[in-house]
């Protein structure tokens, strides 16, 4: 046993802001891991405690749900309203609050794992200091909706958890591997380096989770493994895996663009807001954003008031595909035209060289009809969903991914499910890193 790992003790947490809403897990270091002096076959290094999530954060009352891993003796909670929860802050205060009212001491908490949508040319993990929260409050203007949440609640840790490190974990660090041509848009190459104008891609976390997954139940190096995977949840994603690395990815500059999700956009005609608003660079005054995020009209209506809430009138998937009504079956058949579109272009990026298809994010994973939707448009590339296996994907929920795929003999494409998890994957980076441990 390597005395650095003997030395490691301490809790995990795994935080996750969104707009309105506080994702958060709990997690100790397995005594397998630390006992063994290497990382081993089937030993994962961390073990879940509990999660808890808070939403209507900012459309009070604000809902609680609070659930624990293995622990029966603790009552589950499921969407309690409370009270006095008006910001990620206050949030953040409500969830020690909890933690303390079911005995575990805050003076446990070792490291906190903050999942930070945009990094900018952050690559690797960093603890958080004035320099990096710095750094983060700048890239701001470019994920305001995500950033500016993250950043509240990373001030609300260093107050309130001032013995723990506070850990910033990028959405954009696992696509830093995509070559320049992808990541350079046609405008002057000056101007775009000063301001740091290019793709950078996003849900980095789940796709780096996706990988080491699929790449294992498949039975192959991460380093040999090509996928194509679509996260689809309320932000939604596409991304082509090349031997284990980021090849090109459906999200830009930032989040907004590539696929439509519940409020965005997506990839529109870039001067199509000018025609939809002659308010194009006012600044938008919404009591919703961060003190200090600066948002424009145009960015506020391609983030928030667009997508197929704004086809159908609610950001509800499943209230989508259950309706008849003309435009619920526009906003099905709209994206699932956008998803094949990102899956056609980077099944030829990957030269048909691809091991599975696979679906994850909320609605990836619950969403059969949207899967075999999607499967039937992609029958000709020799990736075809089973009915059968479709339906029953919720019925195996212990399952980490699921094959939905028509089994066929020298059939090596597999189109799979996997429920990603990217608290998870923080608090597992987190406990793989001594430097975080020190």
């Amino acid at each position: 046993m390597s005395a650095e790992r003997a030395n490691k003790k301490g809790l995990i947490l795994a935080v996750n802001a969104g707009s309105s809403s506080l994702k958060i897990s709990l997690f100790r270091l397995a005594d397998a891991f630390v006992k063994s002096s290497r990382l081993q076959s089937g030993i994962e290094p961390v073990e879940l405690i509990l999660t808890y999530s808070i939403t209507n954060i900012t459309a009070p009352p604000a809902k609680v749900s609070l659930s624990f891993a293995s622990d029966a003796s603790q009552k589950p909670i499921k969407n309690q309203e409370v009270e006095g929860v008006k910001d990620h802050s206050s949030a953040f205060e409500h969830f020690l609050k909890s933690l303390k009212e079911r005995g575990i001491k805050q003076e446990e908490i070792v490291n906190v794992c903050h999942r930070v949508v945009h990094g900018g040319d952050y690559y690797e993990a960093v603890v958080i200091s004035d320099k990096t929260y710095d750094h983060i409050e700048r890239l701001t203007d470019l994920a305001p909706l995500h950033n500016g949440s993250a950043l509240s609640v990373i001030q609300a840790c260093i107050q309130q958890l001032r013995n723990a490190n506070s850990i910033a974990y990028f959405d954009s660090s696992f696509h830093r591997t995509m070559p320049e041509h992808i990541t350079s848009y046609a405008v002057n190459p000056k101007v775009a380096k000063e301001r740091g104008l290019k793709k950078y891609g996003f849900h980095g976390l789940s796709y780096a989770f996706i990988l080491r997954t699929v790449a294992n139940y498949l039975g192959k190096p991460e380093s040999q493994t090509n996928i194509i995977a679509v996260h689809l949840g309320s932000g939604a994603s596409a991304v082509a895996i090349r031997n284990g690395k980021s090849l090109d990815t459906s999200m830009g500059l930032t989040p907004l663009s590539g696929l439509p999700g519940a409020t965005r956009s997506g990839m529109v005609d870039p001067s199509l807001i000018f025609h939809y608003t002659n308010k194009v660079g006012r600044m938008s005054h919404k009591k919703e954003y961060q003190a200090g995020v600066g948002v424009t009209e145009a960015e506020e209506i391609l983030n928030t008031q667009s997508g197929w809430k704004a086809l159908t009138g609610t950001t509800n998937f499943a209230e989508i595909t259950s309706s008849d009504a003309p435009s619920h079956k526009l906003a099905f058949e709209l994206f699932t035209d956008r998803i094949l579109d990102f899956i056609g272009a980077y099944f030829v990026k990957l030269g048909g060289d691809v091991d599975a298809l696979v679906f994850a994010g909320g609605i990836g994973e619950k969403s059969k009809e949207l899967r075999e939707a999607v499967g039937r448009g992609t029958e000709c590339l020799g990736l075809r969903v089973d009915p059968e296996k479709n339906g029953k994907v919720e019925d195996d929920e212990d399952a980490v991914v699921v094959d939905i795929g028509v089994a066929a003999k020298g059939q090596p494409k597999r189109v799979l499910v996997c429920r990603t998890d990217e608290q998870f994957e923080m608090a597992r980076e987190c406990a793989l890193s001594e430097k975080f441990w020190e």
